[in-house]
C-alpha cells in the first residue's frame, strides 16, 4: 500500500484535473463566498486528493433560491424531455463509467470492481426513472353516487434538499434526483464533506447531458448543520431527503416539521442474517460473504447480526473464517483488493471497540480483529463466534468488516432475536422450506428482506426501512410518488 508521499499513478492524476473543485449553483459553477475550501482526503493513504469549495450559509441560500427560480419551467417540461434527458444521463454515465469507478474508489476506498458496481447500480435509477417519468398515475371517473367526475392529477412537489452520504457517492445522489428530475421537482444536493468529488463529477455529467441551469445545484461544505438550517426553513423548500444516521435524521426531521416538509428519510440498519439449520450452507457463506463485506461492510444494508441455528453453527463459522481470512486488504485502485480502508481512523476505532467488548464479554476471535498499521485506515476482516447478548456489536451498527455470529434453538427464537432492535431496514434469511420463508417475511419487522439472496437492492424495487430505518421508499414505482403531491378536482354535471 502507497504511502501519502509516493507519487500519484497518472490515470489518477488526469482524472483529478478533470473534477469540478467549486459549488454547481444556477448551471454555473462559481467560487465560495466564504473563501474557506474542503480538503478531501484519500483514505487508503491519508494523503489530500483535492480540496474543493466550502460553502457558506449564504451560499446554501444562493442554490435554494436558483432552485426556486428554476422550479415553475422545470414543472412545465414535458415529461417525456425531462425523461430523455434522464436517458442521456444514464447513456453519458455508460461512457464515463471507469472514470467515476476509479473516483469513487479514490474518495470512499472501495475495491475498484465494487465501484464499478456501483457505476451500473447507480446508473440504473437514471434509466428507471428516466422511463417513469412518462407514466405517473392519475384517474378520471364518475363518483359512486352519479353525481359528477372525479379527475385525480399528480403534480411536483416543488424544490427538494438532498443530503447524501458517503458510502455510496453515486447511487445515493442518482437515487434521489433522478426520482425528482422525473417528477419535475428541481433540487439542491449537499453530498457528505468525506467524498464530494463524485457528486460534483455527476452534476459536470448532468449538464452535459442538457440539464437547464438551476434544475440541480450542488454544495461542498464542512458546516452542514450551520449551511443546511436556512435551506430547510425556506418557505419555498418543499422536499427533504435525507441518507445517514438515526440521530441526524431525528434532527432534520423536527426542523422539517416547522415547514411540514414532505420528508424521505433512510436512516440506520441492524440487519439480522439468520441461517436455518436445513440451509444450502454453500448459498448461505455465500449470501454471507456479499451482505457483510460488499463496500466493506460500510453499508446501511450490510448483515451486522449472524444468527444460525445451533445444529449448523460451527460449521458455518467454520467456513465463513475460511473464506474471510482469505480476503486481500488493500488499496481500492490496486488489483485483487477485495477490502479496502474505512473512510476514517475515527471508524477503524469504533469497530476495534466494538470488537474488544465483545471478546471480553466471552466472544471468541476467529480470525482478524485488530487495526492494521498505516498508511490508510484499515481493519483486518473479522469473525466472531458465540457473541453474547448484552455485547454492543449486536446492537450498534458495525459499518466494518466484521462478521459476528451468535446462535438460536427454533424458529421463533430466531424471530425474536431478529427482531430485538430498534432498527428494522433490511433482514436476510436462509431456508430449504418455502412455508417457512414466507413465515418469516411476515414475522420479520424490516421494510426489505432478501430470501436465500445476499443483495438486494434493485433500482426497480422500493428502497427503506421501518421503525426508526426511516420513512418513506426510494425506488420503484413507488420512488417517483415521493416526489408528487395528489390533486382532487370534482367536475359537477352541467346544469340542464
Amino acid at each position: 500500500m502507497s504511502g501519502p508521499s509516493a507519487p500519484r499513478p497518472a490515470d489518477e492524476v488526469a482524472l483529478l484535473a478533470r473534477v469540478p473543485t467549486r459549488l454547481f449553483i444556477g448551471g454555473e459553477w462559481v467560487e465560495s463566498t466564504s473563501g474557506r475550501g474542503l480538503a478531501v482526503s484519500d483514505p487508503s493513504t491519508g494523503g489530500e486528493l483535492l480540496t474543493v469549495a466550502d460553502a457558506s450559509i449564504a451560499d446554501g441560500l444562493r442554490a435554494m433560491d436558483a432552485a426556486a427560480v428554476a422550479q415553475p419551467g422545470w414543472a412545465a417540461t414535458p415529461a417525456r424531455e425531462r425523461g430523455e434527458l434522464l436517458r442521456a444521463a444514464f447513456d453519458l454515465l455508460q461512457q464515463r463509467a471507469e472514470d467515476f469507478a476509479l473516483l469513487m474508489t479514490l474518495e470512499m476506498g472501495k475495491p475498484l470492481a465494487e465501484s464499478r458496481g456501483e457505476v451500473a447500480y447507480g446508473g440504473e435509477f437514471l434509466r428507471w426513472f428516466g422511463e417513469e417519468a412518462v407514466r405517473i398515475p392519475g384517474h378520471y371517473g364518475r363518483t359512486p353516487e352519479g353525481t359528477g367526475t372525479m379527475i385525480v392529477t399528480r403534480r411536483p412537489v416543488g424544490p427538494s434538499y438532498f443530503i447524501t452520504p458517503w458510502n455510496f457517492p453515486l447511487a445515493m445522489a442518482t437515487r434521489k434526483l433522478a426520482p425528482a428530475l422525473a417528477a419535475g421537482c428541481t433540487s439542491v444536493i449537499k453530498p457528505s464533506e468525506l467524498t464530494p468529488l463524485t457528486t460534483l463529477f455527476l452534476a459536470q455529467l448532468l449538464q452535459d447531458a442538457g440539464l437547464p441551469a438551476g434544475v440541480v445545484n450542488v454544495i461542498t461544505t464542512t458546516e452542514s448543520q450551520e449551511v443546511s438550517a436556512p435551506i430547510i426553513a425556506d418557505a419555498r423548500l418543499r422536499k427533504l431527503s435525507f441518507t445517514g444516521s438515526t440521530a441526524v435524521g431525528v434532527s432534520l426531521l423536527t426542523q422539517a416539521a416547522n415547514g411540514v416538509l414532505r420528508t424521505s428519510m433512510e436512516l440506520g440498519g441492524n440487519a439480522p442474517f439468520v441461517v436455518f439449520d436445513d440451509a444450502d450452507l454453500d448459498a448461505a457463506v455465500d449470501g454471507a460473504m456479499l451482505a457483510k463485506f460488499r463496500n466493506i461492510g460500510e453499508a446501511c444494508t450490510a448483515a451486522n447480526r449472524f444468527i444460525v441455528q445451533e445444529g449448523v453453527a460451527d460449521e458455518f463459522a467454520r467456513r465463513v473464517t475460511e473464506r474471510v481470512g482469505a480476503l486481500r486488504v488493500g488499496r481500492g485502485a490496486e488489483d485483487g483488493t477485495q477490502i479496502g480502508p474505512l473512510i476514517t481512523a475515527a471508524a477503524v476505532t469504533k469497530v476495534a471497540g466494538l470488537v474488544d467488548d465483545a471478546v471480553a464479554r466471552g466472544a471468541e476471535l476467529r480470525t482478524g480483529g485488530r487495526r492494521i498499521d498505516g498508511p490508510g485506515t484499515f481493519f483486518e476482516p473479522t469473525v466472531l463466534t458465540g457473541v453474547a447478548p448484552g455485547s454492543g456489536i449486536l446492537s450498534q451498527e458495525i459499518f466494518g468488516p466484521v462478521l459476528a455470529i451468535s446462535t438460536f434453538t427454533d424458529e421463533a427464537n430466531a424471530v425474536r432475536q431478529a427482531n430485538d432492535t430498534q432498527y428494522g431496514l433490511v433482514s436476510y434469511v436462509y431456508t430449504r422450506d418455502l412455508a417457512r420463508g414466507h413465515r418469516m417475511i411476515d414475522a420479520l419487522e424490516t421494510g426489505m428482506m432478501g430470501l436465500n439472496v445476499g443483495v438486494i437492492s434493485n433500482a426497480a424495487a422500493p428502497f427503506g426501512g421501518v421503525k426508526q430505518s426511516g420513512l418513506g421508499r426510494e425506488g420503484g414505482a413507488e420512488g417517483i410518488l415521493e416526489f408528487l403531491e395528489t390533486k382532487y378536482t370534482l367536475v359537477g354535471d352541467a346544469a340542464s
